[in-house]
C-alpha cells in the first residue's frame, strides 16, 4: 500500500511539473495599438514564475522594454516580432539590474539593437556580474524612435536602488518593471536588494507624476488591473507595519 501511495504521489508531482513546463513558453498579448506585453518564465524557489516585458512598434523599428528572463526565448521573441510586424528590434532598455530584466542585453546588442540602462543600473550590472548595456543615461530621458516617444523616470529606491519606470505619454502606459507589484501579488517578493522604507515614498512619486495611466505593467504576474500602484503601496505599508 505504501509503495502504491508513493508511486501515485510521485506521478502527481511529475504531471504537475510537466504541466508547468508546457505552459511556460513565450506569450505575446496586444496591449493597445503598437504596444505588446511579452511573458517568459523562469524558476524561482521551485516554481515557474512569469516575467513581463513589453515592446513598442514604431515606423523605424521595435523598442523592447526589458528582455526575456528565459534565455531560450531571446531569439524566438525576435522571430515573432519580425513575423508579426516585419520589423527588427532597434532598441532595448532594462529597468534595473536583476537578470529578469537584463539577461538579454548582450544578446540583443550582438543582434544590432542599441541597449540602454541608467548609469546606476550599468554600474550595478558590472558589480554584480550581470549583462551590461552598451549605453547608459544619467538622468530621466525622453527617447524618440520613429513616430513614438517615451520617457524614463527614476522615482527613488524601491525593489532595488536603481529601479526606473517608463512612461508612454500618448498611450498612457506606465511600464513599471519589478518596482510595481501585480494586484495578484500577496507580498513584495524578492527583497534582497530592496529598500521598503523608501519604496513607499517612491511609489507615491510615480502616482503623482503619472496620475492618468490607462495601463500599469508590473514586472511579474497579471497586468490587466491598473490598480497595481495602489496595491504596491498597500503591500509596502503592510510590510513596514510588520517590521515595527
Amino acid at each position: 500500500m505504501r509503495t502504491t501511495f508513493s508511486f501515485i504521489f510521485s506521478l502527481l508531482i511529475y504531471l504537475n511539473l510537466t504541466a508547468q513546463k508546457n505552459n511556460t513558453t513565450l506569450k505575446i498579448t496586444p496591449l493597445c495599438k503598437d504596444a505588446f506585453v511579452f511573458i517568459t518564465y523562469n524558476e524561482y524557489k521551485g516554481n515557474m514564475v512569469p516575467a513581463n516585458g513589453m515592446y513598442i512598434v514604431t515606423n523605424t523599428g521595435v523598442v523592447m522594454l526589458d528582455s526575456p528572463w528565459d534565455t531560450l526565448q531571446f531569439q524566438p521573441l525576435l522571430d515573432s516580432i519580425e513575423k508579426r510586424h516585419n520589423q527588427k528590434v532597434v532598441l532595448c532598455i532594462a529597468t534595473h539590474f536583476h537578470d529578469d530584466r537584463t539577461a538579454g542585453l548582450e544578446y540583443y546588442r550582438m543582434k544590432g539593437a542599441k541597449t540602454y540602462t541608467s548609469k546606476q543600473t550599468y554600474d550595478l550590472c558590472k558589480e554584480k556580474n550581470e549583462k551590461q548595456a552598451e549605453f547608459y543615461f544619467t538622468k530621466d530621458t525622453l527617447f524618440t524612435v520613429g513616430d513614438k516617444t517615451f520617457q524614463t523616470f527614476y522615482p527613488g529606491e524601491g525593489h532595488t536602488k536603481d529601479n526606473i519606470v517608463i512612461w508612454l505619454e500618448k498611450e498612457k502606459i506606465i511600464y513599471g518593471g519589478c518596482f510595481v507589484k501585480s494586484t495578484e501579488s500577496k507580498d513584495l517578493g524578492n527583497l534582497n536588494d530592496a529598500n521598503p522604507g523608501e519604496w513607499k515614498h517612491s511609489i507615491k512619486k510615480v502616482m503623482k507624476q503619472f496620475p492618468k495611466a490607462n495601463y500599469v505593467i508590473p514586472g511579474h504576474f497579471d497586468w490587466k488591473n491598473k490598480n497595481s500602484l495602489k496595491h504596491t503601496l498597500k503591500l509596502v505599508e503592510k510590510h513596514l507595519e510588520k517590521q515595527k
